[in-house]
C-alpha cells in the first residue's frame, strides 16, 4: 500500500514513527516534524492539491469542515491525534498542524509516580486534594502533559460524585461512574448552531455536578468558571503558562475578557478564594521527557493589583519533586475527610 492510499497520503511515515510528536506543513512545500521538543525540517514534499485532499478526508472522518466562510478548523480524529487547519483568506497557503495521540501515558497519579513524573509525596497530596474538593489548575507550556495531568487528577474523583466534562474537543476519560462529557461545535454552513466552551460550562451547571472538568481555559469562557467554582462547585482545569504564577495571572486577566463590565477587583479576589492549587508540568529540553515542576499553593490575600499571594508546596528545582516545608492555606477539609496534611506532605520528604 502506498503513502498516498493512506488518510495520511504523503506524511505517512512521519504518523507512523513513534518518536514524532506533532507534524505541520506550511503551504505544502514545507513539512516539519517534532521529535522530543525538537523540529526539523523533513524531506517530505506535497503538492497543494495533496495536502487539500488530505485535509478533506481526514476532517470527513471527523464530520468537521473547512471553507473560505469558516477558515479556521479545530478536530479530533478518529486515531486520537488533533488537526487544526487555517485556510486562505487568513493564510497566504493552506497551514496545517497535527499533533499525534500517542495515547495517555498514565491515567492515575499513581502511574505518574511510576513514569517518574511525579513524586510518591506529592500524587498521594494531590489524591487527598482532589477528594477533599480543592480546586485545582494543571498549568504548563504546549506539549508539556497538561490533558495527561488533568485526566489524572480527574480520576482520584470519589465514584459517589456526578461529573460533567468540557472540552473543545473531547480528550479527556477519566474512569469515573457518573460523568457527562461534553464538547463545542463550530457553527453550520449558514453560521448556526456554534456551541461555545462558555456555553457548556453554563449548561454543566444545569445538570446538577458536584465537580466540573474544564479540559482548557483560554479566552471568556474562564470568568464561567470562576462562577461555577464561587458558587461551590469543586472544579479542575487547566490553562496554558510558562509557570505556576503565571498561570494565576492569567486565571486573573483571561475572565476580564468576558465583558467590559466585569470588575478586575471580583476576578482577583474570586480567583485567590476559589483556586486552591496550580500544579504546573514542564518538559525537559532535548529529552522530551515530561514532569511536574512545581505544586503551588493558592492563598487568600491579594497584595496590589492582580498579585495573589502563593507558596511553593513541591519543587524540583534541586533535582526531584520535594515538599518544600509549606503548607496549604486550610487544612480544615483534608481534617474533616480524614487526613493529616503534615504526614501527607512529609510522607515522601527525601525520597
Amino acid at each position: 500500500m502506498t503513502g498516498s492510499a493512506t488518510p495520511y497520503g504523503p506524511i505517512r511515515s512521519l504518523m507512523e514513527d513513534d518518536a514524532v510528536e506533532e507534524v505541520w506543513i506550511n503551504g505544502s512545500s514545507q513539512v516539519f516534524a517534532a521529535t522530543h521538543g525538537e523540529h526539523r525540517l523533513t524531506s517530505v514534499v506535497m503538492e497543494s492539491r495533496e495536502l487539500e485532499d488530505m485535509v478533506d478526508r481526514l476532517l470527513a472522518a471527523a464530520g468537521r469542515r473547512l471553507d473560505r466562510s469558516r477558515p479556521f478548523v479545530d478536530a479530533r480524529l478518529p486515531d486520537g491525534s488533533r488537526l487544526h487547519a487555517v485556510i486562505p483568506p487568513v493564510t497566504e497557503a493552506w497551514a496545517v498542524n497535527i499533533r499525534k495521540f500517542v495515547g495517555l501515558r498514565a491515567t492515575t497519579l499513581e502511574e505518574l509516580v511510576k513514569v517518574g513524573s511525579l513524586s510518591l509525596a506529592a500524587a498521594r497530596f494531590l489524591d487527598a486534594s482532589v477528594v477533599t474538593g480543592a480546586n485545582i489548575v494543571a498549568a504548563g507550556p504546549v506539549g508539556a502533559g497538561k490533558t495527561t495531568l488533568l485526566n489524572c487528577l480527574a480520576s482520584s474523583i470519589p465514584a459517589r460524585e456526578r461529573v460533567v466534562t468540557c472540552e473543545d474537543t473531547f480528550e479527556l476519560k477519566p474512569d469515573l461512574v457518573d460523568l457527562v462529557a461534553m464538547q463545542c461545535r463550530p457553527p453550520n454552513i449558514e453560521g448556526e448552531g456554534e456551541v461555545t466552551l462558555r456555553m457548556l460550562v453554563r449548561e454543566a451547571m444545569r445538570m446538577r455536578p458536584d465537580r466540573i472538568v474544564v479540559g482548557e481555559v483560554r479566552g471568556a469562557e474562564a470568568f464561567d468558571m470562576l462562577v461555577a467554582l464561587n458558587a461551590g462547585c469543586a472544579g479542575l482545569t487547566s490553562v496554558h503558562a510558562n509557570t505556576a504564577r503565571e498561570a494565576l495571572r492569567k486565571l486573573v486577566t483571561l475572565p476580564l475578557l468576558a465583558g467590559s463590565n466585569i470588575d478586575p477587583g471580583f476576578v482577583s479576589s474570586t480567583v485567590a478564594s476559589v483556586v486552591d492549587l496550580v500544579v504546573f508540568c514542564e518538559r525537559s529540553a532535548g529529552t522530551g521527557r515530561r514532569w511536574v515542576r512545581e505544586v503551588l499553593a493558592v492563598g487568600e490575600q491579594v497584595a496590589g493589583g492582580d498579585m495573589i499571594t502563593a507558596g511553593t508546596l513541591f519543587d524540583r528545582s534541586s533535582g526531584d519533586l520535594a515538599w518544600t516545608g509549606e503548607t496549604p492555606r486550610d487544612t480544615g477539609d483534608y481534617a474533616r475527610a480524614g487526613y493529616d496534611v503534615g504526614m501527607l506532605l512529609r510522607e515522601g520528604a527525601g525520597t
